[in-house]
């Protein structure tokens, strides 16, 4: 499988290096790349439900990144920040954190949401 942007392991768990991404949410990641402009660095992409992030939920295993429909991309300055969450919106990705450093992106299933992790 290929993507005009990304590498398959870009998305691997950090943790164990383990990848079950959904690979339609990565050529969605392309889509939204090819719209920015600007090269998009994943920083957390795949989470096997033994990463520390994960071990410590509620419900280790559950979450986006679990799931394979969620990556973390990081990003340089509020132009960057503004742009992503802009175009990820208008290309229906319905789950959004918003952190100083990264944009959180997924595609869950359930009622839309926005978040931040000030």
């Amino acid at each position: 499988m290929s993507f005009k942007f990304f590498r398959l392991e870009e998305f691997n768990c950090t943790h164990t290096n383990l990848n079950s991404m959904d690979l339609a949410f990565i050529h969605r990641l392309d889509e939204l790349r090819e719209r920015v402009g600007f090269p998009m660095i994943v920083t957390s992409g795949y989470r096997d439900a033994t990463h520390p992030a994960e071990a410590r939920k509620a419900e280790p295993g559950t979450g986006t990144h679990c799931q394979g429909i969620a990556a973390d991309i990081k990003v340089s300055n509020s132009f960057e920040r503004m742009n992503l969450v802009h175009e990820a919106l208008k290309l229906g990705f319905n789950g959004i954190g918003i952190a100083k450093t990264f944009i959180h992106i997924d595609d869950r299933q359930t009622t839309p949401v926005m978040w931040t992790y000030y």
